[in-house]
């Protein structure tokens, strides 16, 4: 694995050096920076494999870092850390395109198990587009459409919608689509999936007079295949 890159953006030196170690000892490359400005233009730089990215830091914060990689269209998997352990923090670092959450203090290990999970989840290869009735999407390109008109959808609605059009007609449960969408363990409390779904819907579905985009009852989310049906 020595070939796997990693940036670590962090400007508490000795957390900077504990995470390094550890990563280090699971057999990737790291590399190191402090501030905003410095790891934006790093990650923007290097072909980095993941980044692992602290929430404050001098310059401008993770959350301004990790909005303007997206906005640049890297799309590298970005691990947050925060020592804040607040719904709205978490909610808002997923809005900016950030694909994990970890709340400090956390285990080294945990750290190495959810970069591993990143790292593997862009490995697999994807078809080159991915669609339901006249809903497509290109993974590669990170553009969606709905018939010819193409639709603007964040980083997360993007990933939200690939996992329906991945599994049409299936019965998607808030758990799996935190599992395979964000990543983190999902605690009950937290509505950021029926909050994406709806911001979907308003993408997808109300301006084309559509409601693919179904709700089960007690059991989750359903994007509808007529093929199926």
């Amino acid at each position: 694995m020595s070939d796997v890159r990693v940036l670590v953006i962090e400007d508490e030196v000795r957390m900077a050096q504990l995470v390094e170690r550890a990563l280090v000892e699971e057999g990737y490359a790291v590399d190191v920076c402090g501030d905003g400005p410095e790891g934006l233009w790093m990650a923007t730089e290097n072909p980095y494999a993941a980044v692992v990215l602290d929430v404050m830091l001098p310059g401008f914060d993770g959350f301004e870092l990790c909005r303007r990689l997206r906005a640049a269209e890297i799309w590298v998997p970005v691990l947050m850390l925060t020592a804040r352990d607040e719904i709205g923090d978490r909610v808002r670092g997923l809005d900016v395109g950030a694909d994990d959450y970890l709340v400090k203090p956390f285990s080294l290990l945990e750290l190495a198990a959810r970069l591993r999970a990143l790292t593997r989840r862009e490995e697999h290869s994807r078809p080159a587009v991915v669609g339901v009735g006249d809903l497509t999407l290109d993974p590669a390109a990170k553009r969606a459409w709905r018939g010819s008109a193409e639709l603007e959808l964040s980083p997360k609605e993007f990933a939200l919608l690939e996992l329906f059009l991945r599994h049409p007609g299936a019965v998607l449960t808030r758990t799996q689509i935190i599992d395979a969408v964000w990543d983190f363990a999902y605690d009950g409390t937290s509505n950021v999936v029926d909050q994406y779904v709806n911001y979907l819907r308003r993408k997808v579905d109300a301006p084309f007079g559509r409601h693919d985009l179904g709700t089960v009852r007690g059991r989750g989310y359903r994007l509808r295949d007529d093929k199926a049906g």
